[in-house]
């Protein structure tokens, strides 16, 4: 039978403080004789093209794409 989890304050405002840092992402809760023992946060970042940075056509980037050496195409 699991014993039942027990989560205080502390730990309740750990899990805040990490979800609201976050924008996207998961967070695994480790639990271990009911107790939570470690949290793990993978986040993800996610970046847009600014306004300021040059947007190539996609003409310009398949030229400005070079092919590796070795693969074949000649």
């Amino acid at each position: 039978m699991a014993k039942p989890l027990h989560v205080d304050s502390v730990w309740l405002e750990r899990i805040a403080g990490m979800l609201n840092e976050m924008e996207f992402g998961s967070l695994n809760i480790i639990v271990h004789e009911g107790q939570i023992v470690q949290v793990e946060r993978t986040e993800r970042k996610r970046y847009e093209i600014g306004q300021s940075s040059s947007v190539k056509s996609p003409g310009q980037l398949r030229n400005a794409v070079k092919p590796l050496r070795g693969s074949g195409s000649r």
